[in-house]
């Protein structure tokens, strides 16, 4: 089986909420999707997605993707996706760095072998450990009583854990954290989350203005070191995110005891083959992770689900819909959410096909 053909889709994915506020003043409105979709000749077709949370989110652009076809696509054609460790290798050879954008081409490639063992991908990766993963759902930054309504709504569909952004103002954080965690039903679990958003200091203070509550303390501060600096002086459980980049943050993470919970998002990883081995080394040192990714749409929540279906389940904290986040599709099928769980597709590869009718022409194409 050889790729015979590369195309690029774009679209944009607009918030259902319409602005998504958060960290230190960022906000979107619409998230731009970048989806691969590889063509080979034995007639098999795998997709793939990255959208960044804005443009500026992690040093992640949707530039990136057709930046980046230009220069492998030429060393892709006739070579067999099926050989995933393969591509990687080639892609990681042409281009150090840049992971976010060569995670949809990774994705695209155990579709396609996915596919032609006539599997899901979760089957192909050793089975389910989790049928049915629990999902969180993110509060933006928005008026306490907002916030208050949005939560209850999000409850009503069987949501159970809450993400509430914070990051901007500290003052202001403590009575978003203050006016919200006590409202937690029994099994609800709740993450401040301030995407980096404070400095030590302020990252402190809040810290300590509501040391009393049971919450979820995650990514405080810019850098790790950062983080570590507040870790050092607070109590509560600590969560790393977006300076989670790889192995070696892994490896540093254990070996310092940084964290309590880490977040996996796929494209920061470099895609689902190095998020799986990140992941799989943290399980082994008993940490538990979140299935994640930076947004998208029915093709990045697809591979979400078989991610997380196939992480032990007293090891996975939570994943999320963000098919469910956007009022247009990147994919037809897919991931299902109901009660409050996420689950995997049951048909061969990703299980969803790339939305052509909403991603419109390539921007971009190759073909052998």
């Amino acid at each position: 089986m050889k790729i015979t053909r590369i195309r690029i889709f774009q679209t944009g994915l607009p918030y259902v909420g319409g602005a998504y506020v958060w960290g230190a003043g960022n906000a979107i409105e619409t998230a731009t999707a970048s989806v691969v979709v590889i063509d080979t000749d034995a007639g098999l077709q795998g997709c793939g997605e990255f959208t960044p949370c804005g443009e500026n989110y992690m040093v992640a652009h949707s530039e990136g993707v057709p930046a980046l076809v230009r220069l492998v696509a030429p060393h892709l054609l006739g070579e067999d996706p099926r050989n995933v460790a393969r591509i990687e290798q080639v892609m990681d050879h042409l281009v150090q760095g840049h992971g976010y954008a060569k995670s949809p081409f990774d994705a695209a490639c155990w579709d396609v072998l996915a596919q032609s063992l006539s599997a899901p991908l979760y089957a192909v990766w050793g089975g389910k450990l989790t049928d049915g993963a629990p999902m969180y759902r993110v509060a933006p930054q928005k008026g306490t009583e907002e916030t208050i309504a949005e939560m209850d709504r999000y409850r009503e569909q069987g949501y159970r854990q809450f993400q509430i952004k914070v990051g901007g103002d500290w003052a202001a954080d403590i009575d978003r954290i203050r006016s919200t965690v006590p409202l937690l039903k029994s099994g609800e679990k709740a993450m401040a989350d301030a995407n980096q958003g404070w400095r030590v200091d302020n990252a402190l203070r809040v810290a300590r203005a509501t040391r009393d509550l049971d919450y979820i303390f995650e990514q405080p501060c810019r850098t790790y070191e950062e983080c570590m600096q507040v870790r050092a002086r607070i109590d509560l459980p600590m969560k790393l995110d977006e300076c989670v980049t790889g192995m070696h943050m892994a490896q540093r993470i254990v070996a310092d005891h940084a964290a309590e919970l880490v977040c996996l998002k796929i494209s920061n990883l470099g895609g689902l083959s190095k998020a799986k081995r990140v992941r799989d080394y943290l399980i082994e040192n008993r940490i538990p992770v979140v299935a994640e990714d930076t947004w998208g749409g029915e093709i990045t929540t697809a591979a979400l689900a078989h991610f997380a279906a196939t992480t032990p389940q007293e090891y996975l904290h939570n994943t999320t819909d963000l098919m469910n986040y956007n009022t247009r599709s990147t994919g037809i099928g897919g991931a299902t959410a109901r009660d409050g769980k996420l689950y995997a597709p049951e048909t061969p590869g990703l299980g969803v096909a790339p939305d052509f009718d909403s991603l419109g022409d390539p921007v971009e194409e190759f073909s052998a």
